[in-house]
């Protein structure tokens, strides 16, 4: 009988807490200069684990646009604040990968949040990302 009350008390209690907040969503835009050609695809990837980040499979979301001449745009909705990385690519002959060459160099175009240059690798998500708090802008040059 005991724990009966106790249940019954709790649960009245539990009854009165106030509603909880619902966390805040942001959205996300970014557009890509310096595009190349309006053929193919334009990759849109987002990380948010540096463990995984730029390596294929890994996004925590992911999107492709049609290429258009100059510049693309892409909204990524509904995320919630924290440390975000992007990754961009030109899938000119919409095979689903960025292509490279024998060296590994990428043969399609790239670019990197923070407009970071690799030089001879993949450049870490330390150099790429930025907090992510309220709507943001973010504008990435290509490079091919």
């Amino acid at each position: 009988m005991k724990w009966f009350v106790l249940l019954c008390f709790f649960g009245l209690l539990t009854s009165f807490a106030p509603p909880s907040i619902p966390e805040s969503k942001f959205d996300l835009h970014v557009s890509v200069s310096a595009v190349a050609s309006s053929k193919g695809w334009i990759e849109f990837a987002l990380y948010r684990n540096p463990d995984t980040f730029a390596k294929v499979g890994t996004t925590y979301r992911l999107s492709r646009t049609d290429a258009q001449k100059g510049m693309v745009y892409y909204t990524f909705k509904d995320l919630e604040a924290g440390k975000y990385a992007v990754v961009v690519y030109h899938d000119v002959n919409q095979n689903k990968i960025c292509d490279k060459n024998f060296f590994g160099v990428p043969t399609e175009g790239y670019a990197f949040s923070n407009n970071v240059r690799p030089n001879l690798s993949v450049p870490s998500f330390e150099d790429c990302c930025f907090k992510f708090q309220q709507d943001r802008n973010v504008s990435i040059k290509m490079v091919y």
